[in-house]
């Protein structure tokens, strides 16, 4: 299959009140500040290709070392462990989501558009050459431990991404934001999972008739007689639902 790289379009005016989620402030590891530096650059930058390419555990600290052309005690001086790398690497996937995620609300013109634009972000990835599915993921894959820190940044993504979307769900209007945020994770998740194993043209058609199936209930009043009609009760069983996964 082909896959041609794609963008979203740009639209001219903002003109409604949503938060705006600063990527620069939100941290999904426990990793401590870093210090800039060419070498850090060049050790990450190499270790996010081959992870995302070939899988984390499969890979050496001698291959990232030697690729990026830097000595091993200066890998050590910036990456104490290997996991230290593994979870920049991931917080580097974070920020490349959040920026995307802030580039859309900025251009939007309206919270409907914004969710359009994030979904055009994703499905445009799914075109690109290389793409095999979602980084966090395939992380998860390798590292089942709930308790372990990957497994942790990856669930601290995926409840940023889920808020980021009830969010925008609410200031767009729709009744029911929470089940509508569940149900565009999972159609994100799908989406990636798709188009890296099967068609990846068919996998955005999907992805984005299923989202505008979302948003034609945006701006209608929550039924009082459905219990999902509460954002509270949503937000829990979104809660409840990461909780038994990390229990299996």
């Amino acid at each position: 299959m082909s896959k041609a790289s794609t963008g979203p379009g740009r639209c001219q005016e903002r003109a409604f009140s949503l938060f705006v989620y600063d990527q620069t402030t939100m941290q999904i590891t426990d990793l401590p500040p870093a210090k800039n530096s060419a070498a850090r650059e060049r050790l990450l930058q190499t270790a996010a290709r081959i992870f995302y390419a070939e899988g984390i555990n499969t890979v050496g600290v001698d291959r990232i070392v030697k690729e990026a052309d830097v000595t091993l005690a200066t890998f050590y001086r910036h990456f104490p462990r290997k996991q230290d790398l593994i979870l920049a690497y991931l917080q580097r996937v974070h920020d490349d989501y959040a920026t995307r995620a802030a580039a859309a609300q900025a251009a939007a013109k309206d919270p409907g558009d914004v969710l359009k634009l994030i979904g055009h972000n994703i499905t445009a990835q799914l075109l690109e050459p290389g793409f095999r599915g979602c980084a966090f993921i395939n992380a998860a894959s390798e590292f089942e431990d709930p308790d372990g820190p990957v497994m942790r940044a990856v669930l601290t993504h995926r409840t940023w991404f889920h808020d980021l979307v009830r969010d925008t769900f609410a200031s767009a209007g729709h009744p029911r934001p929470g089940l509508a945020a569940s149900r565009y994770v999972m159609l994100r998740d799908g989406a990636t999972t798709a188009g890296h194993l099967g068609d990846p043209s068919q996998a955005r058609d999907a992805f984005d008739r299923s989202v505008a199936d979302l948003l034609r209930f945006t701006g209608e009043p929550a039924g009082t007689d459905d219990p999902v009609a509460d954002p509270t009760s949503t937000d829990a069983a979104w809660t409840s639902t990461r909780t038994s996964a990390q229990s299996q």
